[in-house]
């Protein structure tokens, strides 16, 4: 491998060579390959930067989706800080024809799974950003602080969301309970659901990847699938069959839900997304 030391550690890892390796695209935290190894497997790597990565949490977030529900995720080889190694799943990203009907199928049984409280054991990442999930009893509470309030801060203190707008999410995040409900329960979520990190083959999901999970609404998750046209109208109607959705979404809870995916942009990008945000807080009426 290009970079030095890592077919030594991969070999040591593994417990074989490597004997091929192709760099992927994609992942926000780690350098992504493909990887063919001397016993026949087909793998991906991701490698970090240093012992203090992250590489280790997304291995975990895979396998707890992996345990607690029956999503398909790629079955994680190795998970250490700065080194994850997963199963390479067939498909492409994306969700063409048939596979938008079976990934509503997918995501309704996901959003079954529940627990008690909105959050979870461990705080996650998304995009490389850290994730706070510390439990909370009420979802808008949650989705206030952990979500919203949260993201603002770390955008505003990486110089890429001025005072102003970072003040005007403050205000919205206080009256989200004019628009917002509580679900019946928390429901687990992928948390990073877009064409991207959705695997797909003959009509088939064949992977899930990248994760960001914790428990809370399923809404936030079907929203941010139309962010960027990963779900359409034939994945809607068949989730709808599955698990109804309440009047309004659409119209009005789905661009609050997104204002999270939001501001993790702009923390990760700035640019045009800080324009995105104003428009979703001048729309509720926040500055």
């Amino acid at each position: 491998m290009s970079r030095p030391g890592w077919g030594d550690r991969l070999a040591e890892v593994l417990g074989t060579r490597v004997v091929h390796t192709a760099s992927l695209a994609g992942g926000c935290v780690g350098d992504v390959r493909a990887l063919e190894t001397a016993d026949g497997r087909q793998l991906v790597a991701k490698l970090g930067s240093g012992a203090d990565g992250a590489l280790d949490l997304e291995g975990w977030m895979l396998d707890y989706l992996r345990a607690h529900s029956d999503v398909p995720v790629p079955r994680v080889e190795h998970a250490a800080p700065d080194l994850l190694i997963m199963e390479r799943v067939a498909g492409s990203t994306g969700l063409a024809g048939d596979a938008q009907e079976h990934a509503a199928e997918l995501l309704a049984a996901l959003h079954g799974v529940t627990t008690s409280r909105y959050g979870l054991e461990r705080d996650t990442l998304i995009g490389g950003l850290p994730q706070p999930n510390a439990w909370c009893p009420r979802w808008v509470d949650f989705f206030a602080e952990r979500r919203l309030r949260w993201m603002a801060a770390e955008a505003y203190r990486a110089g890429r969301l001025d005072a102003r707008t970072r003040r005007d999410v403050d205000a919205l995040s206080e009256r989200l309970s004019d628009w917002l409900g509580e679900p019946a329960q928390p429901a687990l979520l992928h948390g990073d659901l877009w064409g991207g990190n959705m695997l797909s083959q003959r009509g088939r999901v064949t992977g899930l990847i990248d994760p960001a999970i914790y428990y809370g609404h399923p809404e936030v998750e079907l929203a941010f699938g139309t962010m960027f046209g990963t779900f359409n109208e034939r994945f809607f109607a068949a989730y709808r069959a599955l698990r109804p959705l309440d009047p309004g979404f659409f119209a009005e809870r789905r661009d609050l839900y997104n204002l999270y995916p939001l501001l993790v942009h702009v923390r990760l990008f700035g640019g045009s997304y800080v324009d995105d945000v104003r428009g979703v807080v001048r729309r509720f009426g926040a500055c």
